[in-house]
């Protein structure tokens, strides 16, 4: 569908930035307090924990809308220029890179495994009385 294309693009580019701002916090030309909001706003962003909850109703998603694309906006301002060109052609190679599917059942049946594993346990030694 054209109609999607300008969207797709804009989630590539935020992929990208995410990315490049993680990838700032590793870089040691980066200014030591660039590198803090760094390390805070990719945590922050990739992290499942919130500021405030999802669930509350419309201030659950202003840190995501307003938060995060400041933070990545003042990090990217910080960095040196040259750094940053660096940064985004490093994160463009990395999100290019092929995922592999099979890596991805294997991870997910491992946690099948854990699951499984948990509750045969959690039946055994809570579930029956003797």
């Amino acid at each position: 569908m054209p109609t999607l294309d300008p969207v797709r693009r804009w989630s590539r580019l935020i992929k990208r930035d995410v990315y490049t701002v993680y990838l700032a916090g590793r870089d040691p030309r980066v200014p030591w307090y660039a590198k803090c909001l760094a390390v805070f706003i990719a945590g922050y962003a990739l992290s499942p924990v919130d500021l405030i909850p999802d669930f509350i109703p419309v201030l659950g998603y202003v840190d995501d809308l307003i938060i995060v694309p400041l933070g990545i906006w003042l990090v990217l301002r910080m960095v040196p220029d040259n750094v940053l060109a660096e940064l985004r052609m490093a994160a463009d190679a990395a999100l290019d890179k092929p995922s592999s599917r099979l890596a991805a059942g294997v991870i997910i049946g491992v946690w099948i495994l854990c699951a499984l594993t948990a509750l045969y346990f959690a039946n055994h030694y809570l579930g029956t009385s003797r």
